[in-house]
């Protein structure tokens, strides 16, 4: 690991303008990512910045039932909320089912969203990966690529974002709050994301001088439930190979509301818009369930090694959303 200097910001306003001072700083929350990549030299950072002390471990229930979650508020506190757990059942679950409560005790909402992809060729700084040094190739597309993407990928990258809360903040549409030198602006978690492009460098959407401060997350609508559901290799907190995050709302057995987003098959969480289409008012059921998904996974472009996650992704959205409707408690 390279040296390096650490700071501890005392003020939001304080940790936004140092960041903005040196381009070679980074911010530190629970450091459950960053300083693995660090020890493998995937990113060396000249300054870490410490924020864990900033006043951003608050979660709030505004009085239309919305939710404003501080971005230090740790995975396990955010996980076994009250209010997590009664209306946002897919959030509480995809928390619970991403790492060891160790983990979840020490990593961030913030941090959370700003993990970077487990694609082996990324994790290991002796390989070329246009990600980690763009204009290097990406060997992942004709090498180890069986947990890679199905889905929005790019001839520079076919990385996977490994995050299953992102998923399920996702399905429930909230928005990410960041503050930089130029002051605070909100945007919707899926502008938040993007895909690779040309620029598979860049995971996501803000400047590198801003810091996210908090997620808002609506009020889920009367009579919607939801759940997420999960697809690995073992049993034991590994990183998804295809993930759902779903909320249904059905009325006499006509879907009235429901969000999908997947996880595990893209650069980004991937929000099935096209099936939710498809299935707006129309039979809840499983062969409705089905075709909408299909219709979805018609822009998948598989590669050698990872086409069997079409029939998963299918049998695991239908098995979840059939699921749903029975319930009636997102069970």
């Amino acid at each position: 690991m390279r040296t390096f200097a650490y700071d501890a910001a005392t003020a939001v306003d304080d940790a936004v303008a140092r960041l903005a001072e040196d381009e070679n700083a980074m911010l530190l929350g629970g450091g459950t990512n960053l300083v693995d990549l660090m020890k493998l030299g995937v990113v060396g950072p000249t300054t870490l910045i410490d924020v864990t002390r900033l006043p951003l471990h608050d979660i709030d229930v505004s009085d239309d039932g919305s939710l404003r979650v501080g971005s230090g508020v740790t995975n396990s506190d955010l996980a076994v909320h009250p209010v997590v757990r009664q209306r946002y059942p897919v959030l509480s679950r995809a928390l619970l089912s991403g790492a060891s409560g160790q983990l979840r005790n020490m990593a961030t909402t913030g941090g959370n969203l700003f993990q970077r992809t487990r694609c082996v060729y990324f994790m290991d700084a002796s390989k070329p990966c246009n990600k980690r040094q763009p204009g290097s190739g990406c060997p992942a597309r004709e090498g180890e690529h069986r947990n890679l993407a199905i889905l929005g990928a790019s001839p520079a990258c076919v990385a996977t974002h490994p995050s299953d809360m992102a998923v399920a903040l996702t399905a429930l549409d909230a928005r990410v709050v960041v503050r930089g030198v130029d002051g605070e602006r909100t945007l919707a978690i899926d502008d938040f994301y993007r895909l690779p492009g040309d620029e598979p460098e860049r995971d996501n959407t803000v400047a590198r001088d801003e810091l996210l401060i908090a997620i808002e997350i609506p009020a889920p609508a009367d009579g919607t439930v939801s759940t997420y559901r999960k697809v690995r290799d073992r049993q034991s907190y590994a990183f998804a190979v295809a993930s759902v995050a779903a909320t249904l709302d059905v009325e006499d057995g006509i879907v009235r509301g429901v969000s999908i987003a997947l996880g595990g098959v893209a650069h980004k969480p991937w929000r099935a818009r096209t099936a939710e289409h498809a299935l707006l008012g129309g039979a809840a059921d499983e062969a409705s369930f089905r075709r909408a998904i299909a219709l979805e996974l018609d822009a998948a472009d598989p590669l050698r090694d990872n086409a069997f996650k079409i029939p998963l992704v299918t049998n695991l959205v239908a098995r979840t959303l059939v699921e749903l409707t029975a319930s009636g408690d997102g069970s």
